[in-house]
């Protein structure tokens, strides 16, 4: 059986404008961009990839042995893809790769075991793609002409009947290399891993969602 070869790509740009260098903003006295770096030194891979623009950003990456593709500006504005971003680094590494994992910054705190499990099930089913869902417990609506208009639920309704609708947690991302390659992170054949944990309600891109990592980070411990 062919060994498949596995980069994780972690894009962390400079600008952000509702939380100003929330990368290299330190969580639990570290840099918010090496909890995802770590993560990914847990877990058997070939190789770690931080894309970005900035030099801050550069020097946490290469200080924690990992590589780095510096971003060109037509990829590192306020509009530019995550996508384009992985599709540039697979395009400027020596090697090649069989798939793709994408770590975000900005989810910080992942369960120990997510990735090898949700590997597992992406090899296992031969999926082109996995990314991780959690479900939502909310009751959702519509603001119509001034009017509360209910999607997912009746009023009335408890919250432990509605029906399952599950949101992208964006924890973690595994697709295979080609697909990136077409410009697309999910394909066809993509798999709903769920994860029912607190970690999954942890994407950082306010100071108040800092707050909140913080918060389970200092439970956790």
């Amino acid at each position: 059986m062919k060994h498949l070869k596995n980069i994780v790509i972690i894009p962390a740009r400079g600008g952000s404008k509702r939380f100003p260098n929330k990368n290299i903003t330190l969580l639990g006295g570290i840099p918010l961009l090496e909890h995802s770096i770590n993560y990914a030194k847990t877990n058997k891979i070939n190789k770690i990839v931080v894309t970005t623009d900035d030099l801050k950003i550069k020097e946490i990456a290469l200080k924690n042995g990992v590589d780095v593709i510096d971003r060109p500006k037509e990829l590192s504005g306020d509009l530019a893809t995550t996508v384009s971003a992985m599709k540039h680094v697979i395009e400027n590494v020596e090697e090649t790769f069989d798939n793709v994992i994408l770590l975000q910054p900005t989810n910080p705190l992942r369960p120990k075991r997510l990735l090898k499990e949700a590997y597992q099930k992406f090899i296992d089913g031969n999926y082109d793609s996995l990314m991780t869902v959690t479900r939502n417990e909310q009751k959702l609506g519509k603001i119509v002409v001034d009017k509360f208009v209910p999607f997912n639920y009746k009023i009335g309704q408890r919250s432990q009947d509605l029906a399952p609708l599950y949101y992208e947690n964006g924890l973690l991302y595994i697709t295979k290399t080609a697909l990136i390659l077409e410009n697309k992170i999910l394909g066809e054949n993509n798999y709903p891993f769920i994860v029912d944990h607190p970690f999954a309600k942890v994407d950082i891109d306010t100071k108040e969602d800092f707050e909140y990592a913080e918060y389970l980070s200092s439970k956790r411990k």
